[in-house]
């Protein structure tokens, strides 16, 4: 049986002189479920904050500002996507889906190396890192401040699909100008990698457990992955669902944020329509509350339950 728990992880910092008085509180949810000998847990990175040309781009904009803030999730200074990074603990592999943003995207992300911590994982404990695409917030973590791998006793695993469409100066040239960078920052980690990216099958089998699990649209090669230990399984899927709010409600539309929208509309509406019928467990990236939980429908669209 799956049992899934909800950990506060608070840093408490008090005041000087031994006082009593509680100055900070900041609290991060660790979303965490047992997976037959394993434990799958998210782990936060912090949080983009978007303008609304990437939530809402073209879409009808009354209907699609009332289901963002409905959702709880616009403000004022910008449209928050929490990133939620997987992490799949056995007795033998510690394995990391994505490497977060770094210090080089936004100020508000870059955390995961202090949450890491919070859980007792240092970078070299970390045995893979696969990851999902090549996006700042899920690539651009994978180096520290020299240039060298965080995390320098993992193998590194993306697409191919993913790598050679990073590695392809005509991306540079078909991205928009806002997202430039994006390609210019996945082609300089993909060549500082080097040999230590292995690159693999869209399907690939990574490890005893762990098979890659094609997810196109958001990018070329976007993937996710099942994980599987006994009986237990849940499904890794990156920005396939790219957010709690307008993806659910209205998968058919087309999101700014895919790089082909009409592929990532087929691919993230039979993923629904799956993880509906089955119940399994899932982790997305940017789903609120650690992004861990299942899907179920809700009229024509579709709602995420955590827990």
């Amino acid at each position: 049986m799956v049992a899934i728990h909800r950990r506060l992880v608070c840093k408490w910092l008090m005041a000087a002189g031994g006082a009593s008085a509680l100055t900070t509180l900041a609290t991060k949810t660790i979303a965490e479920v047992e997976l037959g000998q394993g434990v799958l847990q998210t782990v936060s990175d912090g949080h983009l904050v978007l303008p609304e040309s990437f939530v809402i781009g073209d879409l009808p904009a009354d209907e699609a500002r009332e289901i963002v803030e409905t959702a709880g999730l616009a403000t004022d200074g910008g449209y928050r996507a929490p990133c939620n990074l997987a992490l799949w603990r056995t007795s033998d592999a510690t394995v990391l889906f994505d490497a977060g943003s770094g210090s080089g995207f936004m100020p508000s992300a870059g955390e995961l190396l202090a949450n890491l911590d919070a859980v007792g994982v240092a970078p070299g404990d970390v045995t893979h890192v696969i990851f999902t695409h090549g996006h700042p917030d899920h690539f651009w973590g994978v180096l520290d401040d020299f240039d060298e791998p965080l995390f320098a006793n993992a193998r590194h695993v993306m697409s191919d699909t993913e790598v050679a469409y990073w590695s392809d100066p005509a991306t540079l040239d078909a991205l928009g100008e806002a997202r430039q960078s994006f390609a210019v920052g996945a082609a300089r980690r993909i060549e500082l990698l080097g040999d230590r990216l292995e690159r693999v099958a869209d399907d690939a089998s990574i490890l005893p457990g762990v098979q890659l699990v094609p997810l196109p649209g958001h990018t070329a090669g976007h993937v996710g992955a099942q994980v599987t230990n006994g009986d237990a399984s849940a499904l890794v899927v990156g920005d396939a669902i790219g957010n709690g709010h307008l993806a659910l409600a209205r998968p058919e539309w087309p999101s700014p944020a895919d790089h082909d929208p009409e592929r990532a509309i087929a691919t993230r509406t039979a993923l629904l329509d799956r993880l509906a019928a089955s119940g399994e467990t899932v982790v997305g990236f940017h789903l609120p509350d650690g992004g861990l939980g299942s899907i179920a429908r809700d009229g024509d669209g579709y709602l995420f339950e955590t827990a």
